[in-house]
């Protein structure tokens, strides 16, 4: 199932769902204060902005972004900028909530002509964590399964969100051979209702649950992955997991087969996270949600913010190794390119694709936002391109 791409009507619809959750969730002192600082951004400094840059500024000097960007991608990314470094996360987390995503979801699905979902989803609430299971056939063992952990900065997104994305994933993958690949994608707690290591708990209870629930021998046919903050606790698992004092063979018994991290913020808090022209996310707002979700340990602490480890990245390693997508105009791309350097050095097998002009987490706003088809599906590809050509490639 691979929808098309964001519409005019789509996002009159979005605004639609997203009202009254604002009202509901969010004080109405609060909201007029964020709204005296969004209208005059809407009415003056945006279109200001848009001019000057795409109009009055030569090519060669526009951001990577706008050089590349059609209008409607290029007013989405400054509003979603703005949003970031100005709008307070408790309503921010209201744009990706359940009771926004989930009617904008199947908005989206009436659209393009589905009474009813292609795709079995199924939320699954355990003791220790929740989530959202997706498969083709449910009542058929998956031969693939996606362990996924959505982005946000711990303060923001949801499962719910991602949906349509990793159905998307879930198709291409079945287009490749695949008879039954499934999805879970891990609903942690976000900040700040909790802290760490309440998200790294679930994210390992969620796995545990996956390996459990198909048996052991089922951890080759599991990939986990995940996007900016959730790609930070995919790796910080799996560091933990890495430990110097545990067996050697229990580790390699318990590990996936494969991990494949989108834009991973790699450090927390750390001089190396810069402000670039094209991307959205923001430095500033960034440490302020590092530390609220870990204090003093987002600053020292390898396992909460993994790309300050040296070492046990081969120990911690996936089975076939990491596979590392990001942009290279991104906050975090001297992070993570630092954290490439330390898992090479250490004996990691990685392998790294680095979309020039690329913004943060761009698979998976290019499939929303994408012009063309094939654009659309560069990064999905790409993610599917990584599995097939590992141990995980369907048998034919």
């Amino acid at each position: 199932m691979i929808l098309g791409a964001i519409s005019g009507l789509d996002c009159v619809a979005f605004v639609l769902f997203l009202v009254p959750q604002l009202v509901y969730q969010i004080e109405l002192s609060c909201l007029a204060l964020v709204l005296t600082r969004v209208i005059p951004f809407l009415v003056v400094q945006l279109p200001y902005q848009l001019a000057k840059e795409r109009y009055f500024t030569q090519p060669e000097k526009q951001s990577c972004f706008t050089q590349n960007a059609t209008i409607f991608q290029d007013v989405v990314v400054r509003c979603v900028r703005y949003a970031f470094a100005n709008i307070p996360a408790n309503v921010g987390r209201v744009f990706f909530s359940k009771g926004v995503s989930l009617p904008f979801f199947r908005f989206r699905l009436l659209r393009h002509g589905y009474l009813h979902c292609p795709l079995y989803y199924q939320e699954v609430i355990r003791s220790g964590f929740r989530g959202l299971w997706i498969i083709d056939d449910p009542d058929s063992e998956p031969d693939i399964i996606i362990y996924y952990c959505h982005g946000g900065g711990f303060s923001m997104g949801s499962s719910y969100f991602y949906v349509e994305f990793l159905m998307a994933w879930a198709t291409r993958l079945k287009e490749s051979g695949f008879h039954n690949p499934a999805v879970f994608a891990l609903e942690y707690t976000l900040v700040p209702d909790a802290q760490w290591p309440t998200q790294f708990n679930e994210t390992r209870a969620g796995y545990t649950f996956l390996r459990e629930a198909f048996g052991d021998a089922s951890a080759p046919k599991i990939c986990v992955s995940g996007d900016s903050a959730g790609a930070t606790l995919i790796l910080s698992m799996l560091l933990q997991s890495g430990r110097v004092d545990q067996d050697p063979q229990l580790q390699a018994l318990h590990r996936p087969c494969l991990a494949i991290l989108l834009s991973p913020w790699t450090h927390l808090v750390s001089e190396l996270n810069r402000n670039t022209t094209s991307d959205y996310l923001d430095k500033d707002s960034l440490e302020l949600y590092a530390k609220q979700y870990a204090g003093e340990g987002a600053m020292i602490n390898s396992i909460i913010s993994p790309g300050l480890s040296t070492a046990r990245w081969k120990q911690a390693s996936p089975l076939n190794g990491y596979r590392i997508i990001y942009g290279a105009e991104e906050v975090f791309s001297p992070g993570i390119q630092e954290t490439i350097r330390h898992m090479k050095n250490n004996g990691a097998m990685v392998k790294v694709h680095q979309q020039e002009a690329g913004i943060h987490a761009w698979p998976v706003v290019n499939l929303f936002l994408g012009n063309t088809r094939e654009e659309r599906l560069q990064g999905l590809d790409i993610m599917t391109e990584f599995i097939l050509s590992s141990s995980l490639a369907p048998r034919v």
